[in-house]
């Protein structure tokens, strides 16, 4: 069974006069890891708005757990390129926010959640500091755990790594593997980053034409758990110069 359905899903901008999603249908299913690569930031982009209800299909139904998205709620957690934690609450108190939002919990409950949450990602006894206290990756550690606070089984993650430096980058890409391996959520990852893709996911979801009618799925031949060292591997290697002739097709057409 598939977690995540789109069947025959369309979308036009009103400022275009032709459909940027057309007739797109592709399933991911229950704990995999895909990311997605494309030329455009604005399809993969739409695509997610279009999942998280941001956007409404021109025509098409999403469907999240065998029912349509539309009524739905807390079905999907999305973590943006930006961390976005407000200023002026504490850590804490920004990872509170999806479960005041949800309702239902006590502040006892909600204040022992969080610290379960940052314990989780490496960040116990951080709760009561502000967000410029905490370096760029401990501040994405923070954006991920209030993600998975929403008690999603989807996450939408769009670039949540491409404006950190590049160590920190490489230890935010192996953290994240690690955290897949324990929770078994389902991620959808958008980056422009070939390399990082590979490394990251089950198999690559590329978009490749305009309008977008298909995703062509890559399977990545390294199993979990990865090390770094699979992206020596002459498959690896194969599969990431093919991608990038892909992508280099798509600028040059």
């Amino acid at each position: 069974m598939s977690l995540l359905q789109f069947e025959r899903v369309s979308y036009q901008y009103d400022s275009e006069d032709y459909n940027i999603i057309d007739e797109l249908s592709f399933s991911v299913k229950p704990g995999a890891f895909h990311a997605i690569i494309g030329v455009s930031k604005r399809k993969k982009s739409t695509i997610f708005r279009l999942i998280n209800g941001l956007l409404t299909p021109k025509v098409g139904e999403i469907q999240v757990g065998g029912r349509t998205i539309a009524g739905q709620k807390n079905y999907c957690g999305y973590m943006p390129q930006k961390d976005m934690l407000f200023p002026w609450r504490t850590v804490g108190e920004n990872l509170a926010l999806p479960l005041e939002i949800k309702g239902g919990f006590s502040k006892a409950e909600r204040r022992e959640m969080v610290r379960s949450a940052l314990a989780d990602v490496g960040l116990f006894g951080c709760e009561e500091k502000r967000p410029e206290e905490l370096s760029g990756g401990m501040r994405q550690r923070a954006a991920f755990a209030r993600t998975m606070l929403t008690g999603s089984e989807l996450l939408l993650l769009d670039e949540p790594f491409s404006a950190l430096d590049f160590l920190t980058r490489i230890s935010m890409q192996e953290w994240l593997l690690m955290q897949h391996q324990k929770h078994k959520k389902t991620i959808l990852f958008i980056t422009h980053d070939v390399e990082e893709a590979i490394f990251l996911s089950d198999s690559v979801l590329a978009v490749t034409s305009t309008p977008s009618r298909t995703l062509s799925e890559i399977k990545v031949p390294a199993e979990h758990p990865r090390t770094r060292e699979c992206l020596t591997r002459p498959e690896m290697v194969m599969l990431r110069e093919k991608l990038i002739d892909m992508l280099r097709k798509q600028v040059m057409s």
